[in-house]
């Protein structure tokens, strides 16, 4: 698949969509699809422009089934 080429599909990389999808469940938060393309909370988070990139912020969240004990 070419978008896994692309650094918001890279899921090892911090920042990714999957990676903020998966925090943002983890932490109980609502789902924005978003990432951030310097790394987390480095620069501007970037919205979810396309349909493959909601889809992929939203594998992360929904594959998340571990929560933050508060």
């Amino acid at each position: 698949m070419e978008n896994e080429t692309l650094p918001q599909f890279d899921r090892d990389r911090h920042g990714s969509l999957y990676d903020r999808g998966a925090a943002d469940a983890y932490y109980d938060r609502k789902a924005w699809p978003h990432w951030y393309p310097n790394g987390t909370y480095n620069g501007e988070a970037v919205q979810a422009a396309t349909l493959a990139e909601v889809n992929e912020y939203m594998a992360g969240y929904t594959r998340c089934t571990t929560r933050k004990e508060w």
